[in-house]
């Protein structure tokens, strides 16, 4: 029997998606002041910190903005078009994402590679498990983006360099979320589940042929064009 994971909102999760309703039933209105952060924590019975991370995040994701010795107010922008989910845009903070991608680059390309080299022949079990639950998701995101996670995981444990493995298992529910999200933008954008598919499928075969170089550059090129397409996607959502 499989259980489904819960995945919980964070409480400034749930109050940027009040702050969001609210500007879209136009109960907030463009140019208009946001109370204090003391009358906000009130009004939402919470905490200081949940306001203050929720209102940071709005503010990156170009709803709010703040004007120096003022407060925060409400920017000029056609809700209607804000189709980003909240989690992800607290996740996507660009400068975060851009390091995590960087990180990723640094630690699974080489991993791929190192995977092709000296992985024995049980290890391409889980790696290919995890590409078939892939494929055969048909439209369940939720155990796509698991399949997905456990895919890069088991490449990691294929180069059976325990360091690594460690490395990569400290980063592991960031990647784990973090692909989780970058799927759910990118597939809400687009249909590219397909596409997705096709990169995992093209590093398994890599791996299993035993071609290093390839593995090297086939994971090179799936995680650039995810966080290329990533970054297009969140900077035309949010113009």
């Amino acid at each position: 029997m499989e259980y489904k994971r819960i995945q919980t909102k964070k409480i400034y999760e749930e109050v940027a998606e009040s702050i969001i309703d609210m500007v879209k039933n136009e109960q907030l209105r463009p140019g208009e002041k946001l109370p204090s952060v003391e009358q906000l924590a009130k009004n939402f019975d919470v905490g200081k910190s949940a306001i203050r991370e929720a209102l940071s995040g709005l503010r990156s994701m170009g709803i709010l903005e703040m004007k120096q010795g003022e407060g925060t107010y409400v920017k000029s922008f056609d809700p209607s078009k804000f189709s980003l989910p909240v989690t992800t845009a607290f996740l996507m903070k660009k400068d975060d994402v851009k390091e995590l991608y960087e990180l990723r680059k640094i630690l699974e390309v080489g991993t791929a590679s190192l995977a092709a080299k000296v992985h024995k022949e049980e290890d391409l079990i889980p790696i290919e498990k995890a590409l078939i639950v892939m494929g055969n998701a048909k439209g369940n995101e939720e155990l796509a983006a698991s399949a997905d996670t456990d895919f890069h995981v088991a490449i990691a444990d294929a180069t059976h360099n325990q360091m690594l493995i460690n490395l990569i298992a400290s980063v592991s529910n960031l990647i784990s979320e973090t692909i989780r999200e970058t799927r759910r933008v990118l597939l809400y954008s687009e249909n590219r589940s397909e596409k997705l598919y096709v990169e995992h499928e093209q590093i398994f075969k890599a791996i299993r042929n035993r071609e290093p170089e390839h593995a090297h550059e086939q994971m090179y090129e799936h995680l650039n064009e995810v966080n290329k397409e990533l970054f297009q996607y969140i900077d035309e959502t949010l113009e």
